[in-house]
């Protein structure tokens, strides 16, 4: 077998196969022995077919069937011991295949498209620092966070006159049609100009108002009538409100019922407790959302850093074959400079994998693995007690082959491994910035 590269250009290059029929024969000459002990023809015993009967019925597809495993086998083993950078799939020559005569078979000669990516190199010390922001946390975070939080967990009331905001409750009517339903209308699903009308409302009160130019949408019409969006179309007229209840979503107490309900049974006695408590919730997720605001800029700076070249129309033409009617050329054009940025990115890693060793074994994905079922338990997932289920959990999740969890997770561990590695050698810029410049940034926005 011999198997030569020829480049044609600095992104493209011909793969050429040439099998001579100590190559093959063998193994053709094996897969007929084994197909006489398998095969059951009428007339033969069991595993008793002579091999010339299986040549002459099978001879063909079997030579085919070895030729192709050959060359796949060739292809493969050239591209990863010559370590080519290779992008897309091998393109097999169709003129050269089509040359190749299996009725009397000799030598056997194939030729592959290749696309490939230009030769780069890796180094890390070079590339320039990069910003990583520390996000300013002060008293006014801390009383939006917290005024979120009581929201979030706000008590309802019932109070005597209506506000907007509020919801009244009530028995709605249609006499001309004898429509009538219990319902609730939002008032803030009002119409501004007709809100004055659900606005010191009191129980007993009555309400009239025209159905189809009330509300601020035929959403809040379906819900508040309990009719299909497409159905409301047939309501018209005046409709009436007997008022039974309000009710108002009021904060919730800054108490330790509060302090419970936001961070677990006991975990805060106190509102100074709590505020600690709290603040270092809103550093954490401030160090999530730095941390990955700097995996981008490290990636953006590996792009910027480490030039490539990669064929473009052969992956544009590589793209279209391979997803033939999920997506048009155009859509491919559109899509094509993200598809790129993502390839690129890919090769530095696994430039900079192989040149660190970086291995990925299951234990360590088994342990990401419980540490996102972990946090998707919340608070239960510290629980000693649960940690059977989560194992159970994890184990399941990666064993799920339809969905490929255990490919996601393999790269989601691989893919940190190797920021790890860019950020321990990348230098940073520490800077402090506040929260609406660092909203800016995530955006893409000019802080």
């Amino acid at each position: 077998m011999e198997v030569l590269l020829e480049k044609n250009s600095p992104t493209l290059a011909s793969l050429k196969v040439t099998l001579t029929k100590d190559d093959y024969q063998p193994k053709v000459d094996k897969s007929i022995k084994d197909y006489s002990k398998r095969v059951n023809l009428k007339g033969f015993r069991p595993g008793k077919v002579p091999s010339h009967v299986i040549q002459r019925m099978y001879g063909k597809s079997i030579l085919v069937d070895e030729v192709n495993s050959l060359l796949s086998n060739a292809v493969s083993t050239y591209i990863r011991e010559n370590k080519l950078q290779v992008v897309g799939d091998p393109i097999p020559n169709r003129e050269k295949a089509e040359e190749a005569n299996w009725d009397k078979p000799g030598n056997f000669e194939f030729s592959y498209d290749l696309g490939v990516a230009t030769d780069f190199e890796v180094n890390l010390s070079e590339i320039p620092a990069v910003k990583r922001y520390t996000i300013e946390t002060d008293e006014n975070e801390l009383t939006k966070t917290v005024d979120s939080l009581r929201e979030r967990f706000a008590d309802s009331i019932h109070p005597e006159v209506s506000e907007l905001g509020d919801m009244v409750f009530g028995e709605l009517k249609q006499e001309s049609s004898e429509f009538t339903t219990r319902t609730a209308i939002p008032t803030k699903q009002v119409a501004e100009e007709n809100q004055a009308k659900f606005i010191g409302l009191k129980k007993d009160d009555v309400v009239t108002f025209d159905i189809q130019n009330t509300f601020a949408d035929q959403a809040a019409i379906a819900h508040v009538t309990g009719k299909k969006k497409e159905d409301i179309g047939e309501l018209s007229g005046d409709f009436t409100l007997i008022v039974e209840d309000i009710t108002r979503s009021a904060p919730a107490e800054v108490n330790q019922e509060f302090f419970d309900k936001v961070l677990g049974p006991g975990v805060a006695d106190s509102e100074e407790s709590f505020n600690e408590k709290v603040t270092e919730v809103i550093k954490g997720n401030y160090e999530r959302e730095t941390e990955a605001l700097l995996r981008r800029d490290l990636e953006t700076a590996l792009l910027d850093s480490i030039q490539i070249e990669l064929p473009g129309e052969f992956l544009k033409d590589w793209l279209e074959r391979t997803n033939e009617g999920k997506f048009t050329r155009e859509q491919i054009e559109e899509q094509f400079e993200d598809f790129q940025k993502s390839l690129k990115l890919s090769l530095i890693k696994n430039k900079i994998a192989d040149s660190q060793g970086v291995k990925v074994e299951y234990p360590e994905i088994l342990e990401f693995t419980k540490q996102m079922v972990r946090g998707q338990f919340g608070m239960y997932g510290d629980d000693d007690s649960m940690a059977d289920t989560i194992d159970r959990v994890a184990a399941g999740y990666l064993a799920d082959k339809e969905r490929d969890n255990y490919s996601q997770i393999f790269n989601q561990v691989f893919d940190n491994k190797i920021i790890d590695i860019v950020r321990s050698q990348v230098s940073t810029d520490e800077q402090t910035i506040d929260v609406a410049g660092f909203e800016k940034l995530a955006k893409g926005e000019v802080a």
